[in-house]
């Protein structure tokens, strides 16, 4: 979840680099919140790594820009960790740039892992990425809610940048309760006709879970508001633009209670 606001950082030594022959930059970035005195959360641990960069903003932490990416060969993690009671928003001060690496890079990776202890609750809401032509880049989120946490996960999708096609993006979700799933969710856009033939002409896609509310099931033009078997409704939305995806995942919104 790195941001497109200054060069890429080159990995100096091996320790840097990913394994597997892989050539892009290795991180891994690591935040924990934990309930204080009087009932406050505290940043206990704030762990930036290389393009990762993370800082803290009263309750919230933010990705700022500390290079260009995710690069092509890139393999990124970010831990998340919500003690029992503690308040955490996670966000981004820009939009994520998905870029394609030097010549047979490979894919880049990012990993968001977040644990979700009973009483906690977790917002995690960045700017939206943008999967740029030619880029290759899967992602993967794989949260662990404990009983009685609370859990807001928005994610936007940019089909390329203005008057290109989107590269190829794999991103997949997972959401477990206990030891109960709640989501396994995964989206696919290739660079060929397989994506228009289910995104249609949209220019943007986005999702939201929320956990602990119930909703209809309700379908309209570009949106979709699925009730799951657990405890929590998921948005999806599709729209020529953020702007208007936006007004799409906020109107499904609207109809959780």
């Amino acid at each position: 979840m790195t941001l497109a606001t200054g060069g890429h950082a080159t990995a100096l030594t091996d320790a840097g680099r990913n394994t597997g022959g892989r050539t892009g930059f290795a991180a891994r970035a690591a935040v924990r919140a934990e309930r204080g005195p009087g009932g406050r959360t505290r940043i206990t641990r704030l762990r930036s790594d290389g393009p990762l960069a993370l800082r803290e903003s009263g309750e919230s932490v933010y990705l700022v820009g500390a290079g260009a990416g995710p690069l092509g060969g890139d393999d990124l993690e970010l831990t998340i960790d919500v003690g029992p009671g503690a308040r955490l928003d996670v966000r981004s001060a820009a939009a994520t740039l998905v870029l394609p690496g030097r010549r047979n890079a490979g894919a880049s990776r990012l990993v968001v892992r977040a644990d979700v202890a009973a009483g906690a609750r977790l917002v995690f809401s960045p700017e939206p990425v943008i999967a740029a032509a030619g880029c290759d880049h899967q992602a993967r989120a794989e949260v662990t809610l404990a009983e009685g946490s609370e859990l807001v996960w928005r994610e936007e999708i940019v089909l390329g940048r203005h008057g290109e096609p989107a590269g190829r993006y794999v991103g997949r979700f997972d959401v477990t309760v206990g030891a109960e799933p709640l989501l396994r969710h995964e989206l696919r856009i290739d660079e060929d006709a397989t994506s228009g033939a289910v995104l249609g002409d949209a220019g943007a896609v986005g999702t939201l879970l929320i956990t602990g509310v119930t909703a209809e099931p309700y379908a309209d033009e570009g949106l979709a508001v699925l009730p799951l078997a657990g405890p929590g409704v998921l948005v999806t939305a599709m729209a020529a633009d953020t702007v208007r995806l936006r007004e799409r995942l906020e109107r499904g919104r609207r109809l959780l209670t």
